[in-house]
């Protein structure tokens, strides 16, 4: 394999991060008070937080946390194509739920590519070891008597390497290691994540605290008495009231 340089992943994070805070300050912009109050509401009585600022401060950042997993999610597998596409040319599979398909030492590895441990529910994962073994048998049909391997990469976690349904699942540093050959790889690509972070905090705590004020704002003209209290009555008949089965009954 050939090696990828610091100076590479550098790059890729760099251009990542300038797409996510522009899409998070674009969010910020763009999001109405409504989505953050589609939740359940019987649950925010129950946690009882009276803190006007503290409730809307505490629903966006599980707002940006859902979001957020998704879009790293998406980031750590895309970095994990990078870097396959310099160490060994591979490159991304066309194949149903596979993502990266790649040679190395005359095996050949056909690469489902995943965050994290906690990717699917059973069913999601009898689907991808089917999509696996079809991705198995057209490779097989155009290279006979190849070598291939069947592999979950899961891009951060502890599990020790394992057989599991047919493909071999590969987790943390040893699934870096995989497409890298470099023991190092998982924890060099801290690095430029924390220099880039730290770059663009500034600027996304600001609209990040900027929209918290005009929520704030907003949520106590609308659910609040004039002695600051907030009427739950009035937030949950804002979320949940809609009566309009007596129409369907009659």
């Amino acid at each position: 394999m050939k090696t990828i340089e610091l100076a590479s992943i550098n790059k890729y994070v760099n251009d990542w991060f300038i797409e996510y805070y522009q899409s998070r300050t674009e969010l910020f912009r763009t999001l109405n008070f409504d989505q953050l109050f589609d939740n359940n509401p019987y649950l925010l009585v129950v946690k009882n937080n009276t803190n006007a600022g503290e409730l809307v401060s505490g629903l966006l950042e599980a707002f940006l946390s859902s979001s957020e997993e998704k879009l790293f999610g998406d980031f750590l597998e895309g970095l994990a194509l990078y870097i396959a596409g310099i160490t060994c040319n591979g490159h991304k599979s066309t194949a149903p739920g596979v993502d990266l398909e790649f040679s190395n030492k005359d095996v050949y590895y056909i690469v489902s590519v995943k965050s994290g441990p906690s990717w699917g529910n059973s069913s999601q994962q009898k689907k991808l070891e089917q999509d696996l073994k079809t991705a198995v048998a057209r490779v097989k049909q155009s290279n006979r008597g190849t070598n291939i391997q069947p592999v979950v990469g899961i891009c951060y976690g502890k599990a020790k390497t394992s057989y599991l349904r047919g493909y071999l699942k590969v987790v943390g540093q040893n699934f870096w290691y995989l497409i890298s050959e470099n023991k190092q790889l998982y924890t060099d690509i801290i690095e430029p994540l924390g220099y880039r972070a730290r770059e663009h905090n500034q600027d996304f705590h600001l609209e990040k605290d900027n929209l918290i004020n005009r929520f704030t704002l907003l949520f106590m003209k609308r659910f609040c008495e004039d002695n600051g209290a907030i009427n739950w009555i009035k937030l949950v008949e804002f979320n949940s009231g809609n009566f309009d089965l007596d129409q369907f009954l009659a």
